[in-house]
């Protein structure tokens, strides 16, 4: 049986409409009940040159600042950074690294994370999670996460717990939203841990006012190009409160140098080059700005979504979508919209084929990689994880996203779920 979707609120539908503006500058719309094919005008799932067209100026001064001076690695730029970003993250340091990955291997070695370790995090998370863990020569240890915000569950990693201690738990912020300190915080009070912040999609992001990487021992970041804050590049940054910490992550990013040639430990080259320093300086200046677009944008989709009768309550996506669930205790910002989606690889070739981006995080969770067969984790340890890996998608989420956009990958989904 084919199904009728209108979509209020949006210009391209299944459906004819008609475009008028309210006073107030926001659009409204009219319909009738014949239906017609959205439209093919392509969606991609992100597009820099839209940035980049607006800070195209100081970005290209930054950088030119950078080859006069030629101080390449770890320059005026880098410190420079670090203060602004530790500051922005309501921490007393912050120390800039190589990538993402780096900074969660540093946050681990930093806090004595070693051999003989246990490390709880979830498998419904980027592979750099449970790998930086195991260059650690820690032994990951997994456990489930909440269906509503695909945060790692704290009642689960309680279980775990009971079972055998762990070290550390390593909750990862997804999609920019905050894990749940108040349960991670109780954990760490009860049982002595150590609480490292995955903040790598999550810059900016707040719990109970507090922003992310102010609320564990250490916090580990990435600017990879396509995060909210990005460099062109890889780049990374590790935040803590903790002065001791701070000086051992700047000894072990640099080979385990305090002083030129003197190496008290064996640690890592990964440091933050003064080009992307430079460019995340810029940046810096607008990530307030653009977080909040982007929850703007997540509300509207949701509105849309709900004006077309495709939004089904969590637990039921039958022939329609979950959306997004949004913790009240924090602010999300959105590094990706996912939703959960019934006939989820149907309707992503759907959406390819009009060239609508999308994509799938995670596909395949953790503890199903074949390259971490060695845990001993089976199908069916992790129901949850391994039911939003079949069901989630991402859809186009930026700041320079316009709303006409928006307007068609809705359509599209209405279109789809119609057939």
């Amino acid at each position: 049986m084919r199904r009728n979707y209108k979509l209020a609120g949006c210009g391209v539908i299944v459906g004819k409409a008609r475009h008028a503006r309210r006073p107030d500058g926001e659009p409204s719309w009219m319909y009738d009940e014949s239906v017609e094919k959205v439209s093919a005008t392509a969606v991609p799932m992100l597009d820099f040159s839209r940035q980049y067209a607006r800070l195209r100026p100081r970005l290209l001064d930054a950088v030119t600042r950078v080859l006069d001076s030629q101080h390449f690695i770890l320059g005026a730029e880098v410190t420079a950074f670090e203060s602004h970003a530790a500051k922005a993250c309501g921490t007393a340091f912050a120390v800039g690294c190589g990538s993402g990955t780096d900074a969660l291997w540093l946050a681990l070695a930093a806090t004595g994370i070693g051999p003989g370790d246990r490390v709880l995090t979830t498998p419904f998370t980027f592979f750099a999670t449970v790998s930086a863990i195991l260059r650690a020569g820690a032994t990951p240890v997994l456990a489930d996460i909440e269906p509503k915000t695909f945060n790692l569950s704290a009642q689960q990693c309680e279980a775990a717990i009971e079972r055998k201690p762990v070290k550390a738990i390593l909750p990862v912020h997804l999609y920019g939203q905050c894990a749940d300190w108040d349960a991670f915080g109780a954990l760490q009070a009860e049982h002595g841990i150590t609480l490292i912040e995955d903040a790598a999609q999550a810059f900016g992001a707040t719990w109970k006012g507090h922003k992310a990487g102010s609320l564990g021992d250490a916090a580990a970041f990435s600017f990879y190009p396509t995060k909210n804050l990005s460099a062109m590049g890889e780049a990374g940054l590790v935040t803590t409160d903790d002065g001791e910490l701070a000086e051992r992550l700047k000894m072990l990013r640099s080979h385990g140098m305090r002083r030129r040639y003197y190496h008290d430990e064996v640690g890592w080259n990964s440091r933050l080059d003064t080009v992307q320093a430079a460019v995340l300086l810029v940046k810096l200046e607008f990530i307030a700005e653009w977080n909040a677009e982007r929850r703007r944008l997540a509300a509207r989709y949701d509105a849309l979504f709900r004006a077309a009768g495709l939004a089904r309550k969590h637990g039921d996506a039958a022939e329609g979508i979950v959306l997004p669930f949004v913790d009240s205790r924090g602010e999300h910002v959105f590094h990706q919209y996912v939703i959960r989606a019934a006939r989820r690889n149907e309707l992503r070739e759907f959406l390819t084929a009009r060239k609508i981006g999308t994509e799938i995080y995670y596909p395949v969770p953790l503890h199903l990689q074949e390259a971490l067969q060695m845990l001993g984790y089976k199908r069916g340890d992790f129901p949850e994880s391994e039911r939003a890996a079949e069901e989630v998608l991402a859809l186009p989420m930026y700041p320079e996203l316009r709303e006409d956009e928006q307007e068609i990958v809705v359509a599209a989904i209405a279109e789809f779920y119609a057939g």
